[in-house]
């Protein structure tokens, strides 16, 4: 039987609609391996995985302009995906771990799985890795461990918790157990900055208390100089008027003495007469 020709119209929506759906596997595949790379260790000069969530994003912008999207709430869950890779790199590029873990925080990995072999999206498995290599380092910063053996031992001990297979499946209650021990990480942590907080605080408090008695005491050693300073003062204005006084005492004495000695010659001329 002839096939059936199709209008203009049909051609070129059954075309948009082919290629759409290639542009969307290609984005799922893209995607699929930017995760992959994201919850591997890599060096800081690694730059395929920013290069792809670059690609990522050009990908979605062009998907969203296909007449023949796919559903909205699908297009927001790679918009959700793509938007967590590029916060894990903008996040990977700050200089202190406090800074690292609080960017991690507000992160939002995805809700669905990316591919069908997925058990659990690896959005998810990647921050609960990121967060807790990020409280491994901060542990190691405060405490004054090797951040890299943190970072080994905090990695070894969720992938034990997590049980993953070799195709990276993982069970609900593997996940519960790496929530937990993540969850009593971050407890522990934040005993120990708690602990550390209080330390400081006495320690403030302590210093604060030898400062202000050190403070009473000047204060008190100033007033008393300020004191012995007015007392003597005191003492020398009246010494110096003691000593004005004396003088004159002493120049009246020495006058009275010479007009006596002067008396006296006069009447010892008048009484004893010059001998001829």
């Amino acid at each position: 039987m002839p096939r059936p020709k199709m209008a203009p119209g049909a051609e070129a929506s059954s075309g948009a609609a082919m290629a759409a759906t290639r542009l969307e596997l290609n984005l799922m595949r893209l995607l699929s391996r930017c995760e992959a790379l994201a919850a591997e260790r890599r060096d800081p000069e690694e730059w395929r995985l920013e290069k792809y969530v670059a690609a990522l994003e050009d990908m979605l912008r062009e998907l969203k302009k296909q007449s023949s999207k796919p559903a909205p709430e699908l297009l927001n869950e790679y918009s959700r995906k793509v938007d967590f890779l590029k916060g894990l790199l903008e996040a990977e590029k700050l200089s202190s771990s406090t800074e690292k873990a609080l960017a991690n925080q507000f992160l939002a990995p995805g809700r669905t799985p990316t591919t069908a072999k997925e058990r659990t999206p690896a959005t998810k498995t990647v921050h609960l890795q990121t967060k807790a290599r990020c409280t491994g380092q901060m542990r190691s910063e405060l405490l004054g461990t090797d951040p890299l053996a943190t970072d080994d031992s905090e990695e070894l001990n969720i992938r034990k918790r997590k049980g993953l297979t070799s195709d990276e499946k993982q069970s609900a209650v593997e996940l519960d157990a790496v929530l937990q021990h993540h969850q009593d990480m971050q407890e522990k942590l934040a005993e120990e900055m708690l602990s550390l907080a209080r330390s400081l605080k006495n320690n403030t408090l302590a210093a604060q208390n030898v400062i202000k008695q050190d403070n009473q005491t000047l204060s008190h050693s100033l007033r008393m100089a300020d004191q012995n300073f007015e007392k003597l003062k005191d003492e020398s204005d009246r010494l110096e008027q003691h000593a004005k006084k004396s003088v004159n005492w002493l120049l009246w004495i020495m006058l009275i003495v010479v007009c006596f000695i002067f008396i006296s010659m006069i009447l010892f001329i008048r009484i004893f007469p010059k001998l001829k």
